[in-house]
């Protein structure tokens, strides 16, 4: 069983229907295209994570634990992604604005490899829209973990078929 060292909670701004994941110091993994799996995409060594919202915040929860933790199967879309941290400063993000309250460092091992596996809700309630309040909800969780290929664990909402299909 896996423990959960860390965990924090955030509203993150959305632009451009995405929120990143990256590390200022070093590509965090190789390309991977938007209709790879419709959730997570790497562009220039960022990963970008697609929201079905154009604009405005989501409520995002990051886990950090020691081992692989169980998935937890309340969420509609879910997939694992490889990243690497040159600088141990593996960070969610936003775009174009900073967050309301930082969320816990992804690579809190330090540098090098881990596994994060993103969660995501909510995204088909208000797409393309900028809402005023929240409507959508991820969970990311990391751990540190030697590299592995992309892996879909779970795709059941309309946003991310109509992404795999463009």
């Amino acid at each position: 069983m896996s423990d959960n060292v860390g965990r924090g909670t955030s509203n993150v701004p959305v632009q451009y229907h995405q929120f990143d994941i990256g590390d200022e110091d070093g590509p965090t993994g190789p390309d991977l295209d938007r209709g790879h799996n419709g959730l997570v995409r790497v562009d220039d060594g960022v990963i970008i994570v697609m929201t079905g919202i154009h604009t405005g915040d989501v409520t995002v929860t990051v886990t950090l634990h020691d081992t692989e933790p169980a998935p937890d199967s309340d969420w509609q879309e879910t997939v694992e992604i490889s990243a690497h941290s040159a600088s141990g400063e593996l960070t969610v993000r936003g775009m174009m604005d900073d967050l309301d309250e930082e969320l816990p460092v992804l690579s809190f091992n330090g540098p090098g490899d881990y596994r994060l596996r993103v969660h995501a809700r909510g995204r088909d309630t208000a797409v393309d829209l900028a809402p005023d309040e929240v409507t959508e909800w991820y969970l990311i969780q990391a751990w540190p973990a030697p590299f592995q290929e992309t892996k879909v664990l779970r795709q059941t909402d309309r946003y991310g078929a109509a992404v795999r299909a463009s």
